[in-house]
């Protein structure tokens, strides 16, 4: 695919999280992306390589929508300051797609280690099987500080309510979680061979903070 420059307009806004905000453009046209992929959204035009405003964010959407969706964890850098003050019909402009850490229709059985926002491709991808009726089996080991934070759980519960193949474990490192359904724990390797019966017929993605990816690859 080749990268191309964008104009989209903003039309949602989605809480996620006390701090995670998904945001929905319009593109004047189709933007093709793969499940897995990411933009770079563009507030600096006359220069390219500020690399304060103009950032890459993976899609938080499957391909095919008329929309595309990023979602980020706002804090006081300017990007988060810049996303914060768009209004509805407010013009960015992006770029897309990059990268090749995406989904392929022949992984029949995959799995995700993800810490926080490291969330926001496993959406693409997940929403992506989802819609497409595939059947490939899939478990989620998705770690965040606190339950409140665990953004798009309503969306995974939906899914994995009407899809068997689809397996979370929903993982909180500093509070107790007040739900059944969340583990006070964190993801590690003794973790992970308990409930990974099949390491050696699965495909591996690890999104998140740069300390827990090391641990998870090393």
């Amino acid at each position: 695919m080749v990268v191309k420059t964008y104009s989209a307009k903003l039309i949602q806004r989605i809480k996620r999280t006390p701090s995670v905000e998904s945001l929905r453009f319009l593109p004047e046209e189709k933007i093709d992306f793969v499940p897995g992929q990411f933009l770079r959204l563009i507030f600096d035009e006359n220069n390219p390589e500020n690399k304060e405003l103009n950032k890459f964010l993976s899609f938080s959407c499957a391909p095919g929508n008329n929309y595309v969706e990023v979602t980020k964890r706002l804090s006081v850098s300017l990007l988060s300051q810049s996303l914060s003050a768009l209004k509805l019909n407010d013009q960015v402009f992006i770029q897309a797609p990059f990268g090749n850490c995406v989904f392929k229709e022949g992984f029949k059985k995959i799995a995700f280690m993800i810490g926080g926002i490291g969330i926001t491709p496993v959406i693409s991808i997940i929403e992506y099987i989802i819609n497409k009726k595939l059947d490939t089996d899939i478990l989620l080991f998705y770690s965040n500080r606190t339950e409140e934070e665990i953004a798009f759980k309503k969306e995974f519960d939906a899914w994995s309510g009407k899809n068997t193949n689809l397996k979370i474990f929903y993982m909180v490192t500093e509070s107790q979680p007040k739900t059944s359904n969340c583990i006070f724990a964190r993801i590690d390797k003794p973790f992970l061979l308990e409930k990974i019966k099949d390491p050696g017929e699965r495909t591996f993605y690890i999104f998140g903070p740069p300390k827990m990816v090391e641990v998870m690859t090393g």
